[in-house]
């Protein structure tokens, strides 16, 4: 009976460390692989779509690029290309994430080429030059962008994936301790009856090895999942929500941009309506709504808040300044449009530069709450499996002394 008693302790706490080290290993996954993988493919997703944004905005400023809009788009480029090749070397090729890599690394240089005829073409003056913009932005809506989105699709399912494993309850490791509690409570229990000795200090020490052990194992594991739950939903869904956002933004002010280097001759399938226009409308409208989702997530966080509150009002300005130069474009006057559009001052693209400014500071709170939630959640589980595991084996030596100790008053 010691030996089984003995035996049912050690096995509590050996489940307990196999599994608590299995949830250590999942919580750690989140803060140090997977989410920022997740960040990084959210991080080539803009990367490619700011690329284009810059592409169409330098090509708009005419035969003469401007310095600062170029730098924009070799940053964008090389971002993305030296993000993919980490990417890379954290993914198995035969992956879905993989395979999306292979198909960015493939469509990349063909997109840049297409840029470079463009704009080879702009400064020469030829009107072909627009002609290779509007392929390449095809390139990139059909073939780069979806693969990018793809890419962050599965990079985001392996970070919940590993959310579901480090929150998931300790089933084993808690039946087993119950039922090692419950063997040392009938010992004891027999113990008494038989000798009519109370208390037996090798069995009493052993039930308090496995009673710490239990409460550790329970209140160390509700710790952790509360944390991690709070760096899902208030920290990993609003990057999701917000990186969305900016997205929208980026694809909007592209097709904002090609609008007029299009000059009317890409319409929609009816043939009715110019298609960028169209599809900065509906960009326009899923960047509104991912704004109304950031605030409710924000809400009582007036750090996070804040810079939501600032995108929607600019967000409203950059409305109203696009409608105002489509008048004055759709009127015959594009010099003056094309100012409202791409100037300096008081112009759509001043009003997108705000709303990506105060976009990327509500990403960077909410990257800095993920990361204090779930570094927390980790670390509550920090030492479990080690404490779990000596404590077991001095509550099993304990069990066993107390019982030779009743024993070798019969010899």
């Amino acid at each position: 009976m010691g030996t089984l008693v003995a035996a049912l302790v050690v096995a509590f706490g050996a489940v307990t460390a196999f599994e608590i080290a299995d949830r250590a290993d999942s919580a750690d996954d989140v803060v140090n692989r997977s989410q920022p993988l997740s960040a990084d493919a959210a991080n080539i997703y803009r990367s490619l779509a700011d690329a284009d944004t810059a592409a169409a905005s330098g090509f708009l400023a005419g035969s003469v690029e401007p310095a600062d809009v170029h730098a924009r788009y070799d940053s964008d480029i090389a971002t993305a290309s030296r993000l993919l090749v980490k990417a890379a070397s954290h993914t198995d090729s035969s992956t879905e994430s993989g395979r999306q890599i292979a198909q960015l690394n493939e469509q990349l240089p063909r997109y840049t080429g297409l840029v470079e005829r463009a704009r080879a073409n702009n400064r020469q003056g030829l009107p072909l030059g627009g002609a290779y913009l509007r392929y390449a932005n095809q390139q990139m809506s059909t073939a780069l962008l979806p693969a990018a989105e793809k890419l962050y699709e599965a990079e985001t399912g392996r970070l919940y994936d590993d959310y579901d494993s480090a929150t998931l309850w300790p089933y084993l490791g808690t039946a087993v301790g119950i039922l090692a509690l419950g063997g040392l409570c009938y010992v004891q229990r027999r113990n008494y009856l038989r000798t009519n000795r109370v208390f037996n200090h090798g069995l009493l020490a052993a039930s308090a090895a496995s009673v710490a052990v239990l409460l550790w194992l329970v209140a160390g594991h509700l710790v952790a999942a509360a944390d991690l739950h709070t760096s899902r939903t208030h920290g990993q869904e609003s990057l999701k929500v917000l990186n969305d956002a900016r997205i929208s933004s980026l694809k909007a002010r592209s097709n904002e941009n090609l609008t007029l280097v299009s000059r009317g001759s890409v319409l929609t399938k009816d043939g009715k309506h110019d298609q960028y226009e169209s599809d900065y409308a509906k960009d326009m409208a899923a960047l509104v709504s991912g704004l109304g989702k950031a605030k409710s997530l924000a809400a009582g966080d007036s750090a996070g808040s804040g810079p939501v509150d600032a995108a929607r009002a600019d967000v409203a300005t950059w409305k109203h300044r696009h409608a105002a130069a489509r008048r004055t474009d759709d009127s015959g006057d594009y010099e003056d449009a094309l100012t409202q559009v791409i100037g300096r001052k008081n112009s759509t693209g001043q009003s997108f530069d705000q709303v990506d400014k105060a976009l990327d500071q509500a990403l960077g709170h909410e990257q800095r709450e993920f990361t204090r939630a779930a570094s927390d959640g980790r670390g509550a589980l920090t030492g479990l499996p080690v404490g779990a595991a000596v404590l077991a084996v001095l509550g099993a030596a304990a069990a066993g002394l107390g019982i030779s100790r009743r024993l070798s008053e019969y010899r």
